[in-house]
């Protein structure tokens, strides 16, 4: 008499083997699809957290400026001619040149040497006027801005830093006392008032991370 075959023995067909390939592969992709937008995710969320900390770094040294502001009596303590804000500010070492500009889709920053003498600092001041774009010691401070506005504060309201009104002629020095020197008085140079406050408005570009304009604004001398 034949004995029946045990069930243990009977293994996979090849349609059981199929099927069971079809559903790894099929849970392979959905879980990889998973972890790819994930990835994806992270990628995304840290650029835009780099992104953030670059701007607020760039934000605070555009204020650490402001508030260093010294007025030499020479040259412009502030000034803004629609591309470029320059300044003068105080270091330990003496007093700096800062330039600050937009172009080319980008804020800039450059700086000077801290100098101690009249001569160096007049130099300095021309030397931001002349080769700010061209010199290599400037530094590409924030990608993505197409352009700013500044707006000065004097008095109770908030002006176009490009205002005529910002210029404030010194008093003119004493004529010399009878009997001394020629008589003549030196020249009067007009420079920029120093404002109070500093509104700043920075615009972003497509593609930039940031939607929207910005603003900030710096109160002198707190």
């Amino acid at each position: 008499m034949a004995r029946p075959t045990a069930l243990h023995n009977r293994g996979f067909t090849l349609v059981e083997v199929l099927v069971a390939l079809v559903v790894m592969a099929t849970m392979a992709m959905i879980s990889w699809q998973g972890l790819d937008a994930l990835m994806k995710s992270r990628e995304i969320a840290q650029t835009h957290l780099d992104q953030s900390m670059r701007l607020q770094t760039v934000v605070a040294q555009w204020e650490q400026d402001l508030r260093s502001v010294q007025d030499s009596t020479l040259v412009d303590a502030l000034a803004f001619d629609g591309a470029s804000m320059r300044l003068t500010r105080q270091q330990p070492e003496g007093v700096q040149v800062v330039v600050w500009t937009v172009r080319n889709g980008a804020l800039y920053r450059w700086e000077g040497l801290p100098v101690q003498t009249n001569t160096a600092l007049q130099e300095s001041y021309q030397r931001s006027q002349l080769s700010i774009n061209q010199d290599a010691g400037q530094l590409r401070a924030l990608e993505g801005v197409t352009g700013w506005q500044l707006y000065f504060f004097r008095g109770n309201s908030w002006s176009n830093a490009q205002s005529s009104g910002n210029v404030a002629t010194p008093t003119p020095p004493s004529p010399p006392a009878s009997g001394s020197g020629n008589g003549q008085v030196g020249p009067i140079i007009q420079r920029q008032q120093l404002p109070s406050g500093v509104r700043m408005v920075l615009q972003f570009g497509s593609g930039s991370g940031f939607s929207g304009p910005l603003t900030r604004q710096v109160m002198l001398g707190l």
